[in-house]
């Protein structure tokens, strides 16, 4: 997609319907947000351009290149949160940026989608702007924010952004862009699924389904009151078929959140991966360096979305969902094919992944149980009894991928749920034929008691799963490694909790770790209501 005023020029247009801002660098590939939103409004005729990390603090010529679209500006900081990506855990200033060419840092602001958009209805104060991506969705509604502490409005009261999509984009983009066909339509923008927005008390009366939170004002006063809020947030957005509106007062207006679509089909996500992408970084960025973040995703890929772990400081689910749409087999095969075709692929793909590797195709038995449940995770305190966790169709894939001309090793790079293992030889079959030499496994800690707090499973479990390891790995005669990642300073962990998990990891099970970071907290999750009340809000 063009990137600048020659660039539209080039292709014949005189004019553009959406411009989008984003904080990373233009890579064409399904894994950055902003190309997969470009090319589906692409694919609907629309004319679209990308304008990658802005210069904020000049004459914003960056801003005003293109000229005004004919729809709207989509703002979103890119596939990370400005915040995380700029700070450390202990809030010092990263060196470098995965999303830049070089790795350079300093080519974004902090708060990126609230910096962007401020400077885009400055210069055009009547143009729509919509913001979306990982950033704008974790901060719809009041939430802690670690970098100063405190809790903060709605991404839409701070930033003055006109709509706000949340979660995953490729069914909302497209409503959201043939209801400003003739222009900004509030009636038919408040009418789509998945979307949020400023509305005054008159609208909030004559919502017929909705729930009403307490106000930012009355969160910053109780931090029972913001404990409450997230309950009702997280089992909201985890329901299989959520009706109701939330909304929450700010100052005299109100932020309402409709609710989110139910699953994307296969179909639709197949569309979105199949899309022609150059597979590529822009042009603009040869000889500046390379991305490490495509360097890293380059030979992988996604096979589905979603995951029902449910841990308490990971924000999947609150924007990806909860319930796993999962590609289909020829999709994801005319990807691996595509890969083989790639200049630099030498036989290895880096990953067959997912937010949870080993997930794909899972759901409820019966859908029905599924439309009543409330729990966070399928998987905590216990695996429901309704998963359906059969590995076979994943061994089916990995077996078609393994038989790809071209294709010498395929690895799977992310993290497996070892407490999701069904019967079926899947450790195995990833050991001897899809792991680089080191499997990666996330226990985050040895304490039963901090991993309740967690949502994740005991210990004893990962002890289970070492020894299996060792044994398959005895047996094949492979000198592999149990990669396990920690996590230090999590609400609930006490000093004599990290004492013992190194006495077991380092002591008992002679690890070297290479692997624990101390938590984050990131909006939207229950560890971070937790460190900031001091408590469970579910528990008290």
């Amino acid at each position: 997609m063009p990137t600048t005023i020659k660039e539209v020029r080039a292709l014949g247009w005189d004019s553009l319907d959406v411009i989008l801002f984003t904080g990373d660098a233009y890579i064409d590939h399904p894994s950055f947000g902003a190309a997969v939103v470009g090319r589906l409004l692409e694919a609907e005729g629309l004319r679209v351009a990308i304008v990658p990390q802005p210069n904020w603090r000049d004459d914003l010529r960056d801003f005003t290149k293109l000229g005004a679209p004919r729809l709207f500006f989509g703002v979103t900081a890119g596939a990370m949160d400005s915040m995380v990506n700029h700070y450390t855990a202990n809030l010092r200033l990263r060196s470098n940026d995965a999303y830049t060419p070089g790795g350079k840092a300093g080519f974004r602001p902090d708060r990126a989608v609230t910096v962007y958009t401020q400077i885009l209805k400055r210069l055009y104060p009547h143009i729509p702007v919509v913001v979306g991506g990982i950033e704008a969705s974790l901060r719809r509604l009041t939430h802690y924010d670690y970098w100063s502490n405190s809790l903060h409005r709605s991404i839409l009261a701070d930033s003055g952004a006109d709509l706000l999509m949340y979660g995953m984009g490729e069914r909302v983009v497209l409503e959201v862009a043939k209801a400003m066909r003739n222009g900004y339509n509030a009636k038919l923008l408040r009418k789509i699924r998945q979307v949020g927005f400023i509305a005054d008390r008159e609208y909030v009366d004559r919502l017929e389904d909705k729930i009403e939170l307490h106000s930012f004002e009355e969160c910053c006063r109780s931090h029972k009151a913001f404990g409450e809020n997230f309950v009702t947030e997280e089992v909201q957005s985890n329901l299989l078929t959520p009706t109701a509106a939330l909304v929450e007062r700010v100052g005299d207006r109100y932020v309402v959140i409709n609710p989110p679509n139910t699953d994307i089909t296969t179909e639709e996500l197949d569309h979105s991966f199949d899309l022609p992408y150059e597979r590529a970084p822009h042009p603009r960025y040869r000889g500046k360096g390379d991305i490490p973040a495509w360097e890293m995703i380059k030979h992988s890929v996604n096979i589905h979305r979603g995951c029902f772990g449910g841990c308490s400081f990971c924000t999947i689910s609150a924007h990806q969902g909860k319930f796993i749409t999962s590609r289909s087999e020829n999709s994801i095969m005319r990807e691996v094919e595509a890969i083989t075709r790639m200049p630099d692929f030498r036989g290895y793909l880096s990953d067959i992944g997912a937010p949870s590797a080993n997930m794909y195709r899972m759901k409820g038995r019966d859908r029905a149980l599924c439309a009543k449940c409330r729990r966070p995770s399928c998987l905590h305190p216990k695996m429901c009894p309704n998963l359906d966790n059969d590995h076979r169709p994943l061994l089916a894939l990995y077996e078609k991928i393994r038989a790809v001309k071209g294709v010498k090793k395929a690895f799977v790079g992310s993290g497996i749920r070892y407490d999701l293992f069904d019967r079926s030889n899947y450790l195995e079959t990833v050991i001897k034929h899809h792991t680089s030499g080191r499997l990666k496994v996330a226990p985050e800690h040895t304490e039963d008691r901090v991993l309740k707090l967690m949502r994740k499973p005991s210990f004893a479990l990962f002890e289970q799963l070492n020894d299996d390891f060792r044994a398959v790995c005895r047996h094949e005669a492979l000198n592999y490694q149990l990669i396990p990642y920690f996590i230090s300073s999590h609400p609930g962990c006490t000093e004599q909790d990290m004492r013992s998990l190194a006495q077991k990891v380092l002591g008992k099970l002679h690890f070297n770790l290479e692997q624990v970071q101390d938590l984050t907290p990131t909006p939207m999750t229950l560890s971070s209501v937790m460190l900031y009340r001091g408590e469970n809000p579910y528990t008290g």
